[in-house]
């Protein structure tokens, strides 16, 4: 089964909104990340990265920003793919779907920020087009949220 390493926005932003202070999970996640790179780039799996660069006038993470801009650690390489979105999944207004059955590729390993937004978004489609999706939940962080009751989810 031909496998892809999918990473997902990890961009500036979130170094920003670390370094103020926002409680996070998986405090480790950049480490796994930059291993599963590693491995994949050794074993010449194919790597896709996902950059996410909103429209939103007051977004840290559009593209003229620099919490746009992608974490030193996880630069694409020669080689590498790198899919822009504006929401919150990788296949929404993309050539991921595409791209990745040209490839044929059939399995995912996910892995990024954040998992309650992006990262969630992404592998619940990549499962309903019927990729067999594997979550790197240690390579991944989530930030607390308040849900729609008003209850608070800590990371």
């Amino acid at each position: 089964m031909k496998t892809a390493l999918l990473v997902i926005d990890v961009q500036m932003g979130f170094v920003h909104r670390d370094a103020a202070g926002t409680p996070r999970s998986c405090p480790q996640a950049e480490q796994n990340i930059a291993t599963l790179l590693t491995a994949f780039r050794a074993s010449e799996d194919v790597v896709i990265h996902i950059h996410h660069h909103t429209m939103e006038e007051n977004s840290v993470f559009r593209a003229d920003l620099p919490g746009g801009a992608v974490q030193p650690f996880a630069q694409p390489v020669k080689g590498e793919a790198v899919i822009i979105k504006r929401v919150n999944s990788g296949f929404i207004g993309t050539s991921l779907e595409a791209d990745l059955r040209d490839a044929g590729i059939s399995r995912l390993v996910m892995c990024g920020g954040v998992a309650n937004f992006c990262v969630e978004t992404t592998a619940r489609m990549a499962g309903n087009f019927g990729f067999d999706v594997l979550y790197a939940s240690d390579a991944t962080w989530a930030y607390g949220s308040t849900g729609p009751d008003g209850v608070e989810h800590s990371p």
